[in-house]
């Protein structure tokens, strides 16, 4: 999978399991997923992230210092899949 279908494939994910009022066309790769200037998501959509990224990417996240910086926008979600999987591409 390449790097644009795989934050085409992040962003999906977001809008269906948070059930987001957006389309993943609307999100930018940097755009921040958390507060208000972002996508304004909170503590429970972090917890809905993290157990959709295991089901779908098979990527955990191990505690809420990671989460932090793996789950700011879509493209530190992107590297933070690569990196635990090695960086193989293969998602």
């Amino acid at each position: 999978m390449s790097d644009t279908d795989l934050r085409t494939h992040i962003k999906e994910m977001l809008v269906k399991n948070l059930m987001l009022q957006t389309t993943p066309d609307q999100i930018g790769d940097d755009l921040p997923l958390f507060g208000p200037d972002g996508l304004g998501l909170d503590s429970i959509d972090a917890l809905e992230l993290v157990v959709s990224m295991e089901k779908t990417f098979g990527v955990g996240v191990p505690s809420s210092e990671v989460a932090g910086k793996a789950l700011r926008t879509v493209n530190t979600i992107h590297d933070y899949i690569l990196e635990k999987r090695g960086a193989t591409g293969k998602v």
